[in-house]
Order: C-alpha cells, then structure tokens, then sequence
C-alpha cells in the first residue's frame, strides 16, 4: 500500500513539474513585462516544489519500498535518468535568477536573454527524454548484473 501511495504521489509531482515546464516555455517571449515575470516566478516556484517532490519521491522508491536497491543501482538507463535530472535541475538555475530579477526591476519590459529560452528549452527535451529512460529502467533493460 505505502509503494502505490509513494509511486502514485512521485507521478504527481512529474505531471506537475511537466505543466509547470510546459507553461513557462509556453509564456516565455523576447521580451516580458512586469506582470508576466511575476507569473512565471509563481509558475517556476510550482516547478521547483515539484521537481524536489519528484527527488523526494523517487528516492524513497529508489531507497526504501520499490525494487531493489541493486535493481536501479546497477542500470545504465537509471543511472544516466539521474545524471539528467541533475542536468535539468542545473539548467533551471538561471532562468530562476533572471525571473527573480526582472520582478524586482521597475521597467515595463524586459529583454529576455536568449540563454534564457534556450535552457528552458533543453529543459523541455530532457523532460522528454528522461521519461523513455525511466521506461527502459523499470523493464530492466540496461541491467549490468
């Protein structure tokens, strides 16, 4: 019971982080105003709770009621869904930082750096990506034992 409870709650939290990522690449442009960096700040502080949510949750699967340790430990696909997750979560790093900071400026409009659309962008496609490793992972393909 406490398994289907944490896995149901760790896809939660991934179809949450998904719409959060989907809406922020939706709503960003060249240039924001005031009002649309301040939404987005709200939408990204959606995708950073869900995004820890998902660690959390995966990590209780990973560590503590799902398969078994080496089941995962020992997957070249778990292993590079991790690395990914990680990339992701670093990608995401700077495009917080300029939403925060063009909430706190007084102007209008605001530039939106091409960076910016870029790792939010790469975001989107590891959100692709990660999943097709997950799916690989939980058929045992990739096992090394």
């Amino acid at each position: 019971m406490l398994y289907t409870i944490i896995r149901l709650s760790h896809f939660l939290a991934i179809f949450v982080l998904a719409i959060a990522l989907v809406i922020n690449n939706m709503v960003i442009s060249p240039t924001i105003s005031d009002e649309d960096a301040s939404n987005l700040v709200k939408v990204d502080n959606i995708f950073r709770i869900s995004a820890a949510l998902v660690a959390l949750f995966g990590l209780a699967l990973w560590l503590w009621v799902g398969k078994p340790r080496v089941f995962y430990g020992m997957n070249l696909f778990f292993q590079l869904k991790l690395g990914l997750f990680a990339l992701a979560a670093l990608l995401s790093i700077y495009p917080t930082f300029f939403f925060f900071k063009v909430r706190r400026d007084a102007t209008r409009e605001n530039a939106v750096p091409a960076s910016v659309r870029l790792l939010m962008r790469l975001e989107l496609l590891l959100l692709v990506i990660i999943p097709t490793l997950a799916y690989l992972m939980a058929r045992g393909i990739g096992l090394s034992i």
